[in-house]
């Protein structure tokens, strides 16, 4: 069963480009965005991954860390990051992991529908994982989930917008509308009455009775 909003993300133990990962270990206080991609020394997955490498800064203000999930072996990993280094133009300085016995894959249901059919003319791409991303909270629990075929490459500009509208509205009464980005006016939750959402967050904008704005707080 695939994995929903609030679930714990299944713990695990893996050998990566950084040593050996003990998951929930790993992540620590921090955020995590665990994202899987379908082979080493692949087109796509070699821009994705670089422009991961690109955003590193990004995600390190963010007190967050990224977790590649592939079947290949570390050493194809670290051989295939001299790749991406070059497309990216920076290095990729952060941990894949060796899933090449699927129990990432499975646990975080990141395979095509196709891999459950029965062996008989399955191929492998049939048991390629998906383009899939989820965003973990320090407390282990899923936040959100994306996820992709495999011809189409993920936009990370959007994976970060949404790491920060997920780090704006964790355990606040407060929600992002569509388009938002940091800085823009955020919706307050129907959990506060007017006069206590002022108090908390200042002056209302309000749209609809059910739709007030409040500025961005820092």
């Amino acid at each position: 069963m695939s994995l929903r909003i609030n679930d714990t993300a299944p713990d695990f133990t893996a050998n990566s480009t950084e040593g050996q990962i003990r998951f929930h270990d790993w992540i620590g206080d921090s955020y995590a965005i665990v994202f899987s991609h379908p082979r080493d020394f692949t087109p796509v997955c070699t821009t994705e991954f670089g422009a991961v490498a690109q955003l590193a800064p990004e995600f390190e203000q963010r007190n967050t860390k990224v977790l590649g999930v592939s079947v290949d072996s570390v050493e194809d990993h670290q051989k295939w990051k001299a790749d991406i280094g070059k497309v990216a133009g920076v290095p990729a300085n952060f941990a894949i992991i060796d899933d090449s016995d699927l129990a990432v894959a499975k646990a975080y249901d990141m395979l095509p529908a196709e891999y459950y059919l029965p062996t008989e003319g399955r191929t492998p791409a049939h048991s390629a994982t998906v383009r899939t991303v989820f965003i973990i909270g320090p407390d282990k629990k899923v936040r959100l989930t994306m996820t992709y075929p495999m011809s189409v490459g993920r936009n990370f500009a959007e994976i970060l917008r949404a790491l920060d509208a997920v780090r704006k509205t964790d355990g606040v009464p407060l929600a992002t509308p569509a388009n938002w980005v940091p800085g823009q006016d955020v919706i307050v939750a129907l959990s506060l009455d007017n006069a206590a959402a002022e108090a908390k967050y200042g002056p209302l904008d309000i749209k609809l009775p059910y739709l007030r704005y409040a500025k961005d707080p820092a």
